[in-house]
């Protein structure tokens, strides 16, 4: 059985229409979020789910990434990432909101005593017409050790 360390939530909106941040090519970082791990035995875990919302009058489907990283800066880890595309009937996807949820875990991760994640989201191809963040956004972690 698992022992609990800690949880944290990096809420940047918590409800929809709170913001209007056009989505680009370049990562944009959403959350983040640090974990107490002093106390952690061996088999440490960061359980996280993280979630953007993202808006369109009229999209080409494209897919959108979500990444979570361990670090910040250059030296930091990616730990997770995954592509949402829309199913699009013909080219053209109208007045399109998607909620993306992804859940994931980073197993047995180096413990210097505090964990620092961060959540981005990108459309890695970057096309002229692109969606929109409009809220909520969140990233929200819990660790766990034997």
């Amino acid at each position: 059985m698992g022992t609990f360390l800690d949880a944290q939530v990096s809420q940047n909106i918590s409800f929809s229409g709170g913001i209007s941040i056009p989505l680009t090519s370049t990562p944009a970082l959403f959350a983040t979020l640090g974990l107490n791990t002093a106390n952690a035995g061996p088999n440490l875990r960061i359980q996280f789910t993280a979630t953007t919302a993202i808006s369109s009058v009229a999209t080409v489907a494209v897919p959108i990434t979500i990444q979570i990283y361990r670090g910040v800066g250059p030296g930091r880890v990616l730990v997770y990432s995954a592509v949402e595309t829309s199913p699009a009937i013909g080219v053209l996807e109208v007045a399109a909101r998607r909620i993306i949820t992804v859940t994931g875990c980073d197993y047995a991760p180096p413990n210097p005593g505090f964990l620092v994640y961060q959540a981005f989201v990108s459309i890695p191809g970057g096309i002229v017409i692109a969606p929109t963040r409009t809220g909520p956004e969140s990233l929200n972690a819990a660790a766990y050790s034997s």
